[in-house]
């Protein structure tokens, strides 16, 4: 079976060993991705997740409510098969990474930026030996070799689940930088969307709150800790 249902159809929802993974049953069934995929789940802890998931699904399943089964199906049918690509679009972010483009004005934004972002520049600088260039304004910067090159090492690096959760956590904040100290427990993912968000938070500031834009912060943030958690979910025994 596969997750692309609208009902509830199953009465019980279970973690099953098999082997060295697990897997996921539904009333003895078990589930497959939405590719019809193998589910495998590598830790006992990440499987009992998801039976969470599940079984908080009432009258109708909905995989948007899903976070980490969504997460563990991407990363066996969009990432495994397709991984060069995976790992090329996320270490390409560093090339126009959201912390490396300053306001010009005014001070105070220019100051919160310098604030946020300066540390994560100065973390990967000493946590890999990468130096990205900096500048005010929107006009395209490049990057070194060495610097994308290191990144891409070090992205390239992940397995299949890890690598999933990094790009997501890329996508979701528009920036490596802030995905890499996420992965390595540099910032938690609250503090990473606020990173993030900077600039929008600080023109909410002065301006109002716009509901579509926080309704999309809100997503954001939800990404970043679905991401988070499993990642740690995939270190649980």
């Amino acid at each position: 079976m596969s997750i692309d249902v609208n009902r509830r159809f199953y009465r019980e929802a279970a973690a099953v060993a098999d082997g060295d993974v697990w897997r996921i049953a539904l009333d003895g069934k078990v589930v497959k991705t939405p590719a019809r995929n193998p589910l495998s789940l590598p830790t006992r802890a990440l499987a009992e997740a998801i039976v969470a998931e599940w079984s908080a699904q009432e009258t109708k399943v909905k995989p948007d409510t899903m976070p980490l089964m969504q997460l563990a199906s991407t990363a066996i049918d969009r990432v495994a098969p397709d991984r060069d690509r995976i790992i090329r679009e996320t270490a390409d972010y560093a090339a126009t990474d959201l912390v490396c483009y300053r306001a010009e004005g005014p001070a105070e934004l220019v100051a919160r930026q310098a604030a946020a972002w300066d540390p994560l520049l100065d973390w990967l600088r000493e946590r890999y030996d990468v130096s990205l260039q900096v500048a005010s304004g929107v006009m395209a910067i490049p990057q070194s070799d060495q610097a994308m090159g290191a990144l891409h090492r070090v992205v390239a690096a992940q397995d299949d689940s890890r690598l999933t959760a990094l790009a997501v956590t890329t996508g979701a904040s528009g920036s490596l930088a802030i995905a890499l100290a996420v992965l390595e427990r540099r910032l938690s993912p609250e503090a990473a969307a606020e990173a993030a968000q900077l600039d929008e938070l600080f023109q909410a500031e002065r301006w109002g709150i716009d509901p579509e834009a926080e309704k999309r912060r809100a997503a954001q943030r939800a990404d970043l800790v679905a991401a988070r958690r499993f990642l740690d979910l995939l270190a649980s025994d």
